[in-house]
This record gives structure tokens, sequence and C-alpha cells, in this order.
């Protein structure tokens, strides 16, 4: 009895054979998917089952079933349909009772909940709580400040200085100062041990304080460079200094902006009168609680994060060149000690300390 082949035959849309074409193209398909295209591109270009199956090295009863499935639901009878899995145990009810509890209630003892309150108050175990946070993206236990500026000329503030970043003038350098001040100078009693393999590098709780000194930077917008110097005050008198040192080191023919916030070392008569003295130099106050808007505070946050005021540098001193004798103390008693009891007691610190 001759076989109905006309029946099993595959026609195309030019949209389907594009898909078809791009799942067998695609690196990320996988590899499944990409050969059930090829089995019916080649089943519409024409090839019986025994054609197919000898080309791509499949069974017939393979090549059969994705004709038959393509044919009875086109693309859609190429995918993998949805395997079994045990039932869900949490309901979208439970799932939004949760989101709704977090974000609107707290608990009675605590100003935010935990993993462990919100599941003892909704009956579920503290990883789905867990689970539901990450999927909503909550995170009681953080929070964010924020600061309105009641400054009623905070736009044209933020017009002048932003177009001074982005359009500054001709023959004129623009300066952002800020400065850092109370940075304490510290020293440690002992020497700090160095980071190696497997071990952070350590030092001494205890420190000796030499005063404290304050940073005065200025960034030049369009190049990135810095002019630095250090007081040990913050006051005009200070500030004052430091703007000569800019004057210095600015040429005379260019006019200089300076970009400043609103500290009263900034405004006083003392600092006015430098100002009036000195026409090229043109002061821009940013607006009140918006020092963001200042370039040269990154400067001096970053040289605070890659320069911690109270570590000291390490002394790298090679193993075999320190000296593992005990500190001489003029408080410890004179008798005499053996020297094997010596040589144990200087062993153990060795080990400790290397």
């Amino acid at each position: 009895m001759p076989r109905n082949t006309e029946a099993s035959s595959i026609k195309l849309s030019a949209d389907e054979r594009a898909a078809l074409e791009g799942w067998t193209r695609r690196l990320k398909s996988a590899q499944s998917l990409a050969l059930r295209a090829r089995i019916v591109l080649r089943c519409a270009g024409g090839e019986s089952n025994v054609e197919v199956s000898r080309s791509l090295h499949v069974s017939r009863q393979t090549v059969g079933k994705w004709r038959k499935r393509f044919i009875e639901r086109r693309l859609d009878g190429l995918l993998d349909e949805p395997r079994p899995g045990a039932p869900r145990r949490v309901g979208d009810e439970q799932i939004e009772a949760v989101v709704t509890h977090t974000l609107e209630s707290a608990p009675r003892n605590a100003t935010h909940w935990s993993t462990r309150s919100m599941a003892e108050s909704s009956g579920l175990s503290h990883m789905t709580i867990q689970r539901i946070w990450k999927a909503f993206g909550l995170q009681p236990h953080r929070t964010e400040t924020f600061k309105l500026s009641t400054d009623p000329l905070f736009v044209d503030k933020v017009r002048d200085i932003v177009g001074l970043y982005m359009n500054p003038p001709e023959r004129a350098l623009v300066l952002s100062v800020d400065e850092k001040s109370q940075i304490q100078a510290l020293n440690r009693t002992q020497p700090v041990l160095p980071m190696r393999p497997g071990q952070a590098e350590r030092r001494s709780h205890d420190y000796i304080r030499h005063g404290t000194t304050t940073l005065f930077a200025a960034l030049d917008t369009a190049t990135g460079k810095v002019i630095g110097e250090c007081h040990r005050r913050h006051r005009a008198t200070e500030f004052r200094k430091f703007l000569d040192t800019i004057d210095r080191a600015v040429p005379g023919e260019l006019d200089v902006h300076l970009i400043m916030d609103n500290y009263g070392t900034h405004k006083t008569a003392m600092i006015r009168n430098w100002f009036a003295r000195r026409p090229r130099f043109h002061a821009h106050f940013t607006p009140t609680s918006s020092s963001w808007i200042n370039d040269g505070r990154a400067v001096l946050r970053r040289a605070h994060r890659q320069a911690d005021p109270s570590r000291s540098p390490p002394q790298y001193t090679p193993v075999g060149d320190r000296d593992t004798r005990l500190p001489e103390d003029p408080q410890r008693s004179s008798k005499t000690v053996p020297l094997d009891q010596v040589r144990r007691r200087h062993s153990r610190q060795r080990r400790t300390v290397l």
C-alpha cells in the first residue's frame, strides 16, 4: 500500500524559514533545538525521512516525530514542553502578603524587619522570605539619606557651574576648590607588619597623635591636574595662603574661575578683599547643601580612600634580617634566665610574628 506523502509534506512561510535558519546558526541555541530546525528545513526541502535520517545521522523515528510535531503545532511544536515537578508551596497570595507587610508595617520591638522576624510573623521559612525579598529588590535593613537645597537661586547656580564644566570660557582656567579639615596625623606604636599571601596587614591598635592637618585642593576641570597644599589649621588666613599659591601657579594672562562651596572661610572680609584686588579671579559658589556639584570634592574623597591617615607605611624587612632579640625594658628584673628558656621564648615569638 503506498504511503500518503502529501499529508506529511511541509510548507514554510518566510517568517518560519527565517526563524528556523536563525536557530541553526545562533551560537547560543540548544543543540537539540538546532537539530530539530535542521530536520524541518530538510523535510521542507522535499527530502524523505530516510534521506534526512542518513544526512543528519538520526533515526527515522526521530525525523518522523519532529515532522509530525511541526505540522501540528508549527514552531511551538519544536520547543520543549514544560517538565513536571513539585507544585509550588507558596502561593501568589502569600507572596503578596509578605511584600505588603514588609513595605507597610514594622515589628513592635525593632525599626525594620529581618528575615527571621518576618518568617515568624508570616509562618514561612526565613529562606523563603529571603528569596521573596531578593526577587522584589527589598532590603529593609538599608537606608539612604538625601538633602534638599533651599537655595532660592538653586537653578541659576547649577546652570552657571554646569556651564563652566561643559563650555569653559576661552583664555580662562576653571578650578574646583575644596578642602578637607581635621585630618588626623597618626603613627602606630609598633611597625606595621606587611600583607602576605593568606594574611592581612597587621598593625597595633594603639597609636600616637601628631595633631591634625587640613588639605586644600584645586582641581583643573579641563586637564585633571590638582594644585594642593596642607596647613595646620582651617581658617581664612590659611585659605588666603592657598589662594596665593593658586595665583602664583596660574599664568597671569589667564582668568581664573573658582568653584567653591559656602563654607564660612570663603566669604570673610579678608577673602572678599583678596578677590577685589585681583579682578582676573571669579568666584562661583555652589547652591546650599549641594557640594556634590563640586568636582574638587571627588579628588579629596579619592585621596582619603587611597591614603588612610591612620595607616603608616609598613616596613618591608626581609625575614632573615629581622632582629628577634627581646626589647630592653628598664623595669624588668635583672634575674638570670637560662639560655634554653630564652631560645624557646624567642622561637614562640618568631612563630607568632611570622
